[in-house]
């Protein structure tokens, strides 16, 4: 009876779904065709894998595309022929016509593997046909690394460049090809995370129950609207799979250091489910900088039908740390600290309707409650470093504020497969509409004040996807409604093509491009505030940019090497600052007044000289130039400077050894000297930050099949340095402990 019943259920939500459709094209079979299904060794689909029927001469009879379950049907004479597959990354594999359709096809990776990426056409598409300038970490790079912070992690992939004000913990921003730290768009399986306008700091976001994540860089407003000026970082949770599997891990060491993580995943029935809860506790190197921080993550999906999913995350973080202030300049603040519950949920309903439309729709809810307070008022100080010294002590001033974010998110996508053959290529139309409501409640515990505002921000995007076996070109928009600037239009275009197919030892050289604008909406300061000294200004344009990169990526030793260059060149534009300070009262308010240029070359390569070694470098030249200055009293920000905290040269080594139960990992980061400010009116000024170097190991011993010893040691070389001048990094930091897996 509950048998019956459910699929009675089953078959109501089928007819319900057919309600969305938007078009009909006829799809027929015919007796002759080829059907079968492109995985990866691990069973995951492959999609976009060239396909080909083979006379047995080798003629090549038709020619179409996997989708994106991995699914193909070719067209053949007879049961003689032969189905070929191919894609960069993957290794090409023939079958006979007779077993295509009753077997899958896998495609074995090759040295140097392809990931399959969802954010830069928001639908899965391997990395070789997309031509934005994408950077995937996978889940053996998070295991590798043992589960850094996503700002670690961002630092080993071409035009990032990550501040972090002091110690783990502490205030930390990403800047992206000489754009300012608000112009990238953070998303957690589609769910928009950051702060409205932008804002959002990476401090406490861990890789905990993550899957892998993608970097894509230069403007995609496009598709993700405002925010997406320089970049896009999606975070993707970790799914369970067939069978039960768990983990515990417990380590700790220098600085009074702990951490442990669980995590149990695994499938039943028509569910699957991922959950994961983690605990990092430091008390850092200078007093007042302890960091205690909680992660939890759960991502449950059900298969309502065989072609629909409902699934539901949810993730939440607990941060305190301490805010001692620029240590290397001053006593540490003893009571200053920063307390922020971040917590995000979202439900999405995925259903292909036919095999050539497919249809999702999600809603979310992000909240953060962050708390910035200093009680106490500590005594006065005189700024001091090397033979610097400011000429007047500062005072320390009590505050006690509290910020309340919720950000709505809903969202409707379709995807329409147009053509999938020889002649026309794969076509895939994408519309797509987003919703956002932003909440903002900002309380003055101290002044017994508080403010509330709120938006209501609409975007709708069209994007065309082209594939042909040597050409995929991708061009969209988006009209963005938003309620602080009004309406706003942004488009976006890229193209590969692939000027060598592999041959031998050389394999495939690929030209790559794109180009699009970019769009910000104020922050909840520039917009509400209602302090005299950084007055919000309802009328405030949306901060711009211009982007445009061109590349070539090559190929080697049969897969055993990658080499990436490419070029770009990015205008930034209506930046937002404080203008017209009365020099009495320092009364000012906000208004678009700035404008930077950014150019520069980006150099990534990857070798697998033998199966155990794997080497991952890159190396970034930015050419940056403030062109109207955002404050015209202060050197660092001058016209002709090179952009604030943005160095000309930096770069990253990855090398990882794997060999039985050992896998090794050491990597180092480079950063040239860089434009800072002291900020501490020293005389004479610091406005120069000289640059670092840091290297990091990691080491994992399998010691039985279920148990492995881990070791971590960050600074190896002990360097004294500062990321933003006055902030003291940690030194040399040790730790070690044990995996249990289940």
């Amino acid at each position: 009876m509950r048998i019956s019943a459910f699929r009675q259920w089953r078959t109501a939500v089928r007819r319900l779904s057919v309600l969305f459709t938007i078009v009909a094209l006829p799809i027929t079979a015919r007796a002759a065709d080829v059907v079968g299904v492109v995985v990866d060794p691990a069973g995951q689909p492959v999609p976009r894998a060239l396909v080909r029927s083979l006379d047995q001469s080798g003629r090549p009879l038709a020619t179409t595309f996997s989708d994106d379950t991995g699914q193909f049907r070719v067209e053949a004479a007879s049961e003689a022929c032969r189905v070929e597959v191919s894609l960069t990354g993957f290794q090409a594999t023939t079958t006979p016509c007779a077993a295509a359709g009753a077997t899958r096809v896998v495609l074995a990776i090759a040295p140097i593997r392809e990931s399959v990426v969802d954010s830069v056409t928001r639908t899965e598409a391997p990395e070789a046909q997309v031509g934005a300038s994408v950077s995937t970490f996978t889940a053996e790079d998070l295991d590798r690394r043992d589960r850094p912070f996503v700002a670690d992690l961002l630092q080993s992939a071409p035009g990032a460049q990550v501040i972090r004000t002091g110690a783990p913990g502490a205030q930390t921003s990403l800047f992206v090809r000489g754009g300012e730290s608000t112009y990238n768009k953070v998303l957690l399986d589609g769910i928009p995370i950051n702060e409205p306008g932008g804002v959002f700091n990476f401090s406490n976001l861990s890789t905990e129950g993550i899957d892998r994540i993608e970097f894509v860089r230069g403007a995609q407003s496009a598709l993700f609207g405002s925010d997406a000026m320089a970049s896009v970082v999606q975070l993707f949770t970790a799914r369970g799979g067939a069978g039960q599997r768990a983990a515990v891990q417990m380590d700790g060491g220098t600085y009074g250091t702990f951490h442990g993580s669980a995590n149990a995943a695994g499938r039943s029935g028509i569910f699957d489910y991922a959950l994961d809860v983690a605990r990092l506790s430091t008390d850092n190197r200078v007093p007042n900088s302890a960091f205690r921080n909680t992660t939890w993550t759960a991502n449950v999906g059900a298969a309502l039908t065989d072609a629909a999913m409902l699934r539901i995350v949810a993730r939440g973080e607990v941060e305190r740390t301490g805010t001692p202030g620029q240590t290397a300049f001053e006593r540490p603040d003893l009571d200053a600290h920063f307390d922020r519950n971040d917590a995000v949920f979202g439900i999405s309903f995925d259903d292909r309707l036919r095999p050539w439309l497919r249809q999702r729709a999600s809603y979310s809810l992000s909240r953060s409650d962050q708390t910035s307070a200093d009680l106490v008022a500590d005594p006065p100080y005189t700024p001091m470093f090397g033979a610097s010294q400011a000429p007047f002590p500062f005072s320390d001033f009590t505050f006690d504020n509290q910020t309340l974010l919720h950000r709505h998110h809903a969202s409707y996508q379709a995807d329409l497969t147009l053509a999938n053959d020889a002649t026309r290529g794969q076509q895939i139309l994408t519309l797509l509409a987003d919703w956002d409501g932003e909440r903002i409640e900002q309380q003055d515990v101290l002044a017994a004040s508080t403010s509330r505002a709120s938006r209501d921000n609409f975007g709708a995007s069209a994007e065309q996807q082209m594939i042909w076996p040597r050409v995929s070109a991708t061009v969209g928009g988006r009209v963005e409604h938003n309620e602080s600037f009004g309406t706003a239009a942004v488009p976006r275009g890229s193209i590969v093509f692939v000027a060598r197919a592999s041959a031998g030892q050389i394999g495939d050289t690929r030209l790559k491009g794109s180009a699009g604008l970019g769009i910000k909406e104020p922050t909840v300061v520039q917009s509400f505030s209602t302090s005299p000294f950084f007055l919000g200004n309802p009328n405030l344009e949306p901060e711009r940019s211009r982007t445009a990169d061109v590349g070539i990526e090559q190929r080697l030793a049969r897969d055993r090497a990658r080499v990436t260059f490419t070029w770009f060149d990015n205008r930034y534009s209506n930046i937002i600052s404080t203008t017209n300070p009365d020099p009495v009262t320092f009364d000012s308010h906000y208004d678009n007044i700035g404008d930077t240029r950014a150019r520069g070359l980006e150099l990534s390569g990857d070798a697998v000289p033998i199966a155990a070694i794997q080497v991952h470098a890159g190396y970034t030249f930015l050419d940056s130039e403030v062109v109207t200055s955002t404050s015209a009293f202060s050197p660092v920000f001058a016209v002709g400077q090179w952009a604030f905290r943005r160095p000309r040269h930096s770069g990253f080594l990855d090398v990882s050894w794997t060999r039985d139960r050992v896998t090794a990992d050491l990597n180092g980061t480079f950063v040239g000297r860089f434009v800072d400010s002291d900020f501490a009116s020293l005389t004479p000024p610091l406005v120069e930050n000289p640059g670092y170097s840091v290297w990091n190991a990691r080491l994992s011993v399998q010691i039985v099949r279920q148990a492995a010893f881990i070791l971590s040691a960050d600074n190896l070389a002990n360097r004294d340095y500062m990321e933003p001048l006055g902030y003291q990094t940690l030194g040399r930091a040790a730790r070690a402990g044990v995996r249990f897996t289940f």
